[in-house]
């Protein structure tokens, strides 16, 4: 009889990829090489064959060197070897939807209706412990971001879960500039109605692009350099697409002007954040200009007669957004919690509502859509996001897949490191 994987821990503590103790779980052990063993790999790339049946994963100094199946895999001499038998490795998930890995008090974006230059890297608070639940439930990467009481609320940060400080758990800053059309916003000061909120994102846009394309021209041409305005510090990024503009917007209206605004009138990359209601109707538009969907924490829309007069939208049955989008061809589908709305160790249930609602998984998009889709959109993919050589060691040790609400997260390793173990940690959650 097999043993729980959290009961071999005493026997690998040592080990490179693990902690070296179970007081200090962030603590990197020694300079070892480790190969996991397991019944199945979810690989996930961008492309290509999606799972690994008996395969192995060698992890050293925080990075995958190799992904195969374990008869062809050959594992170095003097690696730590630890067989998993009946149980899965998946990469670990990521959130592009979440403000709870800072401060929740620590940040009010409404102060203006527009603030590009607020930052939300100044709350982060790593291991808090929220962090130690979202890790649970397999998460180990976040976009944490403002709110959305203003349409411009500010730059999020993607961090890394599970490391003690800020040096370590910066995947990049900015992360993305938050944009919010329709919804809250609409109740800022004495309210303003959308074609304002249009007019008045448009003006900030290109106010801020027009300053990034001065830089541009000064560091073309040489000469003396703009005046930095910290304010529009971060349309330089955006502008060279090193980062994205993350976007609250939901209804078709205005899922649709943030195809049409930001990304084909600005040429700025842009992901859908919420999309629900009825936005899945402008997912042919959203797929045509390139500009992933990442759908949630609302996962089904209702004939209700308060969101037919709000939105102008009515689905005349139980419509399951992902699957909506899905069914007009969208195909860039990931999923987010909005921590604290839903708590983020259950990203992986919104993968599993939408497919109780009609997404189909037939191609593992389930999974995708917490792993590899996200990491995409967000522009990450070169270190997280699938089990890849090169890539971070960001790996979920679980009984079966990822997204099934029957299956038991058991470990989490980030970065090689051992962050979370269900023995040691589960009964703190």
């Amino acid at each position: 009889m097999k043993r729980p994987f959290h009961s071999l821990l005493p026997l690998v503590l040592s080990g490179a990829a693990f902690a070296s103790g179970p007081g200090n779980p962030g603590e990197p052990g020694v300079e070892q090489g480790l190969a996991l063993k397991a019944a199945k790999v979810l690989t996930v790339p961008v492309d290509g064959p999606q799972v690994v049946d008996n395969g192995v994963v060698l992890v050293h100094d925080g990075r995958i060197e190799a992904v195969g199946p374990a008869a062809t895999t050959a594992i170095p001499k003097g690696w730590e070897t630890i067989d998993l038998g009946e149980r899965w490795l998946a990469p670990g998930m990521i959130d592009l939807h979440n403000h709870v890995a800072g401060g929740l008090r620590d940040l009010n974006d409404m102060v203006y209706l527009t603030n590009p230059g607020l930052r939300a890297s100044t709350t982060i608070t790593p291991r808090n412990s929220n962090v130690q639940r979202a890790l649970g439930g397999g998460v180990t990467s976040v976009l944490l971001i403002p709110g959305s009481g203003t349409n411009v609320g500010g730059q999020g940060v993607l961090v890394k879960l599970g490391h003690h400080s800020y040096e370590e758990v910066e995947i990049r800053n900015p992360g993305s500039l938050k944009l919010a059309q329709a919804g809250n916003p609409e109740r800022f000061l004495f309210g303003v109605g959308r074609s304002f909120m249009n007019w008045n994102t448009r003006n900030t846009f290109r106010r801020g692009v027009a300053y990034a394309k001065r830089w541009e021209a000064h560091e073309r041409e040489g000469g003396e350099g703009p005046a930095v305005d910290p304010q529009f510090e971060v349309f330089r990024p955006l502008y060279t697409k090193q980062t994205q503009v993350s976007t609250h917007t939901q209804m078709y209206q205005v899922v649709m002007m943030t195809v049409l605004m930001i990304k084909q009138e600005l040429g700025i990359d842009v992901y859908i954040d919420h999309g629900t209601f009825d936005g899945w109707r402008a997912a042919p538009l959203a797929e045509a200009a390139a500009v992933p969907a990442i759908l949630g924490p609302r996962n089904i829309s209702v004939p209700s007669r308060r969101m037919i007069d709000w939105t102008g939208s009515n689905p005349e049955r139980i419509q399951g957004v992902a699957a909506g989008y899905q069914d007009m061809g969208h195909t860039m589908i990931g999923f987010n919690t909005d921590a604290p709305v839903l708590p983020s160790e259950e990203l992986f249930f919104q993968a599993s509502m939408g497919v109780r609602y009609g997404f189909r998984w037939d191609e593992l998009q389930s999974v995708r859509g917490v792993t590899i889709v996200p990491a995409l959109a967000a522009g990450i993919a070169d270190r997280v996001g699938s089990l890849e050589a090169g890539k971070d060691a960001d790996i979920l040790i679980i009984g079966g897949d990822p997204v099934d609400p029957r299956s038991m997260v058991e470990a989490v390793l980030v970065d090689g490191v051992r962050v979370y173990d269900a023995g040691r940690d589960g009964q703190r959650f």
